[in-house]
């Protein structure tokens, strides 16, 4: 989501462009095939199981950049979703039309290599590797077409922060408990090997039972690692809260504000892991190496 308001030229009236697949060089189809691999040897055992199905069923590690059209065939005939090309983020009403008609839209340029660790701006492969998977499952599918519809509807209240709040700790950086463990679906996570990791494994960040106003009061980090994951027992429960809850009175309650920090633990919170913070409180990515030398 994105407040921008001039429409690039070469953009159709929503936002679309053409995704220009022919014009790729060799390089950047070999930087997709490299962020691949390094995600692979992480992921299994990490990843939630519908995430890595969803590779499977769209042949995403074939190799080179997918094209849109080819596998929004393949996803529409499991979900009815598509994927569409924009040229980066894209004003709120239209993300969130797009999603209320099963529109994911994805970028279409991919990082420099010297950019494989951190990037600013969502790329194709944060786009389509870390969330077009997870729309082959038709509940999470239908997550996604609900929360937006919810998104229009909250455009007439001063809520847009809240509600990118939900998206944030549930698409972006959401983790579910399965009977093998902490598992990975959120986007921000399965398309970053080092927090893959650190998401589940480091002692750092806090590990919370999913509770949508709690979730939606919590501010969150945009430039590091998460210092709070939310957890779900399954997308039903995701599913369930987002169209059962008449947003309205949580709306006027927030009135568009935080109410809590990204590291606070609360006495209402159901607490699978009290992080120590270490992490952030060491600087997080900005920390000195070797004391600053």
């Amino acid at each position: 989501m994105s407040n921008h308001s001039e429409k690039p030229a070469n953009a159709r009236d929503d936002w679309t462009i053409d995704q220009g697949w022919s014009d790729y060089t060799a390089d950047e189809h070999a930087v997709w095939d490299l962020l691949y691999k390094r995600q692979m040897d992480v992921l299994p055992g990490r990843a939630a199981p519908e995430f890595l199905e969803g590779l499977k069923a769209l042949d995403l590690g074939k190799g080179g950049i997918p094209e849109f059209e080819a596998m929004s065939d393949e996803l529409e005939a499991l979900t009815g979703w598509r994927v569409v090309a924009v040229p980066g983020l894209v004003p709120d009403e239209v993300f969130f039309d797009h999603l209320a008609n099963r529109r994911f839209p994805a970028g279409q340029f991919i990082r420099k290599r010297n950019e494989l660790d951190y990037l600013q701006e969502p790329d194709v492969f944060h786009d389509v590797f870390g969330h077009v998977p997870m729309l082959t499952n038709p509940v999470f599918a239908d997550y996604m077409e609900a929360y937006g519809k919810g998104g229009l509807r909250s455009l007439d209240f001063a809520a847009l922060k809240n509600l990118a709040a939900l998206y944030w700790y549930t698409v972006e950086f959401g983790l579910i408990q399965t009977d093998e463990g902490l598992r990975i679906y959120g986007a921000g996570i399965v398309s970053s090997k080092t927090e893959s990791i650190f998401a589940l494994e480091d002692p750092s960040p806090n590990r919370i039972g999913f509770d949508l106003e709690r979730l939606m009061k919590t501010d969150y980090r945009i430039d590091d690692f998460q210092q709070t994951y939310f957890v779900i027992d399954s997308y039903e429960q995701l599913f369930d809260a987002t169209v059962k809850t008449d947003f309205a009175p949580i709306y006027d309650r927030m009135q568009g504000k935080f109410a809590l920090k990204p590291e606070d633990v609360v006495a209402d919170d159901a607490v699978i892991t009290r992080g120590s913070q270490a992490y952030a409180k060491a600087g997080g990515r900005l920390a000195p190496v070797d004391g600053g030398k």
